[in-house]
């Protein structure tokens, strides 16, 4: 009879008796949370997008040969000690249940991708199927549930970063899946580095122990295809972004627009904001009517349009004529087309949260109605049984309803694209307008609900990447700041502080040519999904094959 050994994986050893084992079982869970909290480290206003490079190390020695319960809870604990930060700002004026819930629900979507995580990683080139699985979890939340919340996508965090150029390459999906890919590499030649180590340290224990045994092949060796696995894994990421920098410009194809973003900002805080809708109309027309009399007296140069933020009149001007002469008659002093936030309301149906172009002689002529509305923000999903939770929801007393058209306004003779704040965070809602003609993106924004955490910055490291992505200037007027200008290679040139009325006037470049991620839109992400389900196919095909493996395969 002839024995025949089958390869098994290397397990832990033993937990220590008594006391001893509590500790090390909380050492993965401690590192989870400790991965999570690095990414939201990594995030705006803070500069060191570096910081997911270790993060995501962590987490794939976290998850790296987990069984899949296992992968489930660390994930959910890597998602936590990341969303629960870097969504605090949900909390700000309704308390901690709808802020935790939110957290809690979208950190269930990473404990799903720990599970997969897990899976692959016993895979051959496990780093590559790992960060590929890590989007297709990024993809899932940016669509489910309410039409899904892609707040804290790993590309959003990079709009300092060395890895965004690649932006322009395949949008946030390849930019995202770069920076994971980078940090589970890290990891993987760190293993592998060790693993080496360690083989040497026992072959040398070996040849002490007995002299006469054969130097080589005492010790398995660290196979050579992993250790260009875990190289290529770090290199390319690298030397993809430095091979996209030419993607990266920020010449005028079509000329220049003067353009002007107005922060009128508001009288308070809060929720409450709502109520001071005539003071925060008043603040913009007044800082306009402002800027006019710079213009006239040479301190400023006349823009070639302005744009408002996003509720800067949720008075209807098409129902309230004080607030249509308010507006027309800023319009009129500065004697420019100037997009208006506004808040109309039909008689019957859904609120709309509207971009109107307001000419000065012929008054507002075109409208843009917000194509993906907030859900438990602008309108209110399962409203009686959310009531049982939080009684905030009554605040949204009548629901808006989502536009179903492209926004781009002819502004002067300058095509811009229009997405209205939350629509930013959104792959879609932003490349529309540049397929459809737009030579400038604005994101007229209102975050005066958020006080001033740090959710203005978040959205502005948005803009940012978008700016990348699709080879535009971004211009971002908000109700009381941050407003900003920026370049198409993502470089902030101008901004406002918070709670302080400005006017920011600034010529910027226009552009009509399309970069890869605009052209190809959703067709890396949809590759990227392809890789990460073709592992996890290949994961349940070998699970398959193993247990149809008859019992004596191991002894005959």
């Amino acid at each position: 009879m002839s024995t025949t050994i089958t390869p098994v994986e290397p397990t832990e050893p033993a937990p220590a008796p008594g006391g001893r084992r509590w500790p090390r079982r909380f050492v993965r869970p401690g590192a989870a949370a400790l991965s999570g909290l690095l990414l939201f480290a990594s995030f705006p206003p803070r500069p060191l997008w570096w910081l997911a490079l270790p993060g995501f190390a962590l987490l794939g020695w976290t998850l790296r040969g987990r069984r899949p319960r296992a992968g489930f809870g660390l994930g959910f604990l890597a998602g936590l000690g990341f969303l629960l930060p870097l969504l605090k700002w949900t909390g700000e004026e309704v308390g901690p249940l709808p802020w935790v819930a939110l957290a809690a629900v979208s950190a269930l979507f990473i404990g799903v991708v720990g599970v997969g995580i897990a899976a692959v990683s016993r895979l051959p080139a496990w780093p590559v199927f790992a960060a590929a699985v890590w989007i297709l979890g990024e993809a899932a939340r940016a669509r489910v549930p309410f039409g899904g919340f892609p707040w804290g996508k790993i590309a959003f965090g990079q709009a300092d970063g060395m890895f965004l150029p690649l932006a322009a390459v395949g949008g946030t999906p390849v930019l995202g899946f770069a920076v994971v890919l980078c940090g589970f590499g890290l990891y993987e030649a760190v293993r592998l580095v060790l693993a080496r180590r360690a083989a040497a340290t026992a072959s040398r224990a070996e040849a002490e122990a007995d002299p006469d045994r054969p130097a080589e092949g005492t010790t398995r060796p660290v196979p050579r295809t992993a250790v260009a696995v875990a190289a290529l894994s770090v290199l390319v990421p690298v030397v993809g972004a430095l091979a996209a920098l030419p993607l990266v410009d920020d010449s005028a194809e079509d000329g220049t627009a003067t353009v002007a973003a107005i922060q009128g900002n508001v009288p308070r805080l809060g929720l409450d904001f709502n109520a001071q809708r005539r003071a925060v109309l008043d603040n913009h027309a007044e800082r306009t009517e402002q800027l006019a009399a710079d213009v006239k007296a040479g301190k400023e140069p006349k823009p070639d349009f302005v744009l408002w933020p996003e509720n800067s009149s949720d008075l209807d001007p098409y129902r309230n004529g004080d607030a249509r002469l308010v507006i027309d008659d800023a319009v009129k002093a500065i004697g420019v087309p100037t997009v208006v936030g506004s808040v109309l309301s039909p008689d019957t149906g859904k609120l709309r949260n509207s971009l109107i172009k307001w000419d000065p002689e012929s008054g507002p002529v075109a409208t843009y109605d917000k194509r993906h509305v907030q859900p438990f923000g602008e309108y209110i999903p399962m409203r009686s049984f959310v009531r049982i939770f939080s009684s905030d929801v009554d605040r949204v007393r009548r629901d808006f309803g989502p536009g179903d058209k492209v926004g781009v306004f002819d502004l002067a003779g300058t095509k811009v694209g229009l997405a209205t704040c939350y629509e930013a965070a959104f792959d879609w809602a932003v490349r529309d307008t540049v397929t459809h003609g737009a030579q400038l993106i604005t994101v007229p924004s209102n975050n005066a609900t958020f006080g001033r955490s740090e959710m203005t910055y978040q959205q502005l490291a948005m803009s940012r990447v978008r700016a990348v992505e699709h080879s535009r200037a971004v211009v971002v007027p908000v109700t009381s700041g941050v407003s900003a200008m920026i370049m198409p290679d993502g470089e902030v040139v101008d901004e406002s502080k918070m709670f302080t009325p400005d006017a920011l006037v600034r010529e910027m470049p226009l552009r009509s040519s399309r970069t890869p991620a605009t052209t190809m839109g959703t067709l890396p992400e949809a590759l990227l999904v392809a890789v990460a389900v073709g592992g996890l196919g290949w994961v349940g095909a070998r699970t398959v094959r193993a247990r149809r493996r008859p019992a004596s395969d191991g002894v005959s």
